[in-house]
């Protein structure tokens, strides 16, 4: 008995989402053709897959087992094609790194200088992208290295590993609101005025997605599209800001708290290929100077404030 791979993946998506109309959102297909294929699925399968309610749909004992085993398939599909790929493409082709905004920041940056610099004969393509993007493109092979967060990309067959901290802070203006404050809840935050980045950025999206219902309606006074902007805004008094730690200038005159919210706590992985795969000469290499230039970032201005703090206190 075989099943078509987009059948199997939209099966599968219809089971994550709890929809059918969502399945269908994410594969681009109208609900009507979607719901056709469900059916069809069912009658090649001689079972019924799904238990359609007023509420969404869940798998049925036999649907559970079929996303269970179409997850595999579709694993070892893209490892199958990812493997192949690596033979067809150009030594001169560029290499595709992805990552979040915050990432792209100061981390990328400072690793592409250094990379770029050494391999002369190798060219980068940078995108930004948030984590699940990247882990569906580094799977299909349509991408080499991705800087992901860990709490969007467990178990999805890739080689990962550490990169650093990327937790969230809030500042402000020294000597102003966080004065003498240590930690905050977002909810707390969100009693005064912020600054923030545009809605569509992976940093505000990540923030949004967590916050509980009832949260308390936030009043940005600007958003703009640039880390940068965003803590000077913060620094010059217009606002507080929600900001990963690592965005911060050490030596800027700023207040920081800890954001106490579990979803605050994020770190970054580097992602690439396959478990079973590995990386070209190049696409190694690439990583190498990631791992240098996570290693090279200054300390946190938290930890420092604590730190000094604790000096004043024993003298």
């Amino acid at each position: 008995m075989r099943y078509d791979l987009d059948d199997l993946r939209l099966f599968l998506h219809i089971v994550t989402e709890g929809s059918i109309t969502a399945g269908a959102h994410r594969m681009h297909l109208s609900l009507p053709s979607a719901s056709a294929r469900v059916r069809s699925l069912e009658r090649h399968a001689g079972v019924a897959l799904l238990i359609r309610g007023r509420r969404g749909v869940r798998p049925t004992p036999a649907g559970t087992t079929l996303a269970r085993h179409a997850r595999d398939v579709l694993d070892r599909t893209a490892r199958l094609e990812s493997a192949v790929a690596s033979y067809t493409r150009s030594p001169a082709a560029p290499l595709t790194l992805l990552g979040g905004g915050s990432a792209m920041h100061r981390l990328v940056p400072q690793a592409l200088v250094s990379f770029l610099r050494a391999h002369p004969d190798v060219d980068v393509t940078v995108s930004e992208s948030r984590t699940p993007r990247t882990v569906r493109m580094l799977a299909d092979g349509e991408a080499d290295l991705g800087v992901v967060l860990d709490g969007e990309a467990r178990d999805c067959g890739l080689h990962m590993e550490p990169l650093g901290d990327d937790s969230l802070v809030v500042i402000g203006q020294a000597g102003g609101i966080l004065a003498g404050r240590t930690a905050l809840t977002y909810s707390e935050v969100a009693e005064h005025p912020l600054v923030g980045l545009d809605a569509d950025s992976s940093l505000r999206r990540w923030i949004e997605k967590h916050l509980v219902p009832h949260a308390p309606v936030v009043r940005y006074r600007t958003t703009v599209a640039n880390l940068n902007v965003l803590v000077a805004l913060a620094s010059a008094g217009a606002g507080l800001a929600v900001v990963p730690r690592r965005a911060i200038d050490p030596h800027q005159p700023l207040d920081v708290c800890e954001l106490r919210d579990p979803w605050a706590r994020r770190h970054h992985l580097l992602a690439w290929g396959t478990k079973d795969h590995p990386p070209s000469p190049a696409t190694a290499a690439l990583a190498e100077h990631l791992r240098q230039a996570a290693l090279s970032e200054p300390p946190s201005p938290t930890a420092r404030s604590a730190h000094s703090l604790m000096q004043q206190d024993s003298n």
